[in-house]
């Protein structure tokens, strides 16, 4: 009977403690911001496709992520229509979690908003910047 009733104790403080950390690990996911439907443009300035090995085929031409920083900051400094980029999903690749943070980190610094699209879906890449302390 003891057994029993600390077996019961001990899930019991196992699922608080797992509750507490999953609520500590999504603090700050669920603000406005976030939670704000995506305005989808008519058409995108830019659309990019996943490759293989990390890399990004735009204009049917494969580029690594630096690459890819230096051909959309071209197209800004030209002053060609940069407010939208898409990014797809190749052939033979599906889009990771890589591509992703790499189009976002490219995004906030560029200054334009980022799009994925899988499984004839498309989302929106939100990304911060951490505050400066």
């Amino acid at each position: 009977m003891w057994l029993v009733a600390k077996n019961r104790l001990v899930r019991a403080l196992a699922l608080a403690v797992f509750t507490l950390l999953i609520g500590a690990c999504a603090k700050g996911i669920k603000t406005d911001a976030n939670l704000a439907p995506v305005n989808l443009p008519p058409s995108f300035d830019v659309t990019l496709i996943a490759a293989k090995e990390f890399q990004f085929d735009y204009q049917d031409v494969p580029l690594s992520p630096e690459s890819l920083r230096a051909a959309l900051n071209y197209r800004k400094d030209q002053s060609l229509p940069m407010s939208t980029v898409l990014l797809k999903r190749g052939e033979k690749q599906k889009i990771t979690d890589r591509h992703i943070a790499t189009l976002a980190q490219i995004s906030v610094a560029l200054g334009f908003a980022a799009y994925i699209q899988e499984d004839d879906e498309i989302n929106e890449i939100r990304a911060t910047t951490k505050p400066a302390e």
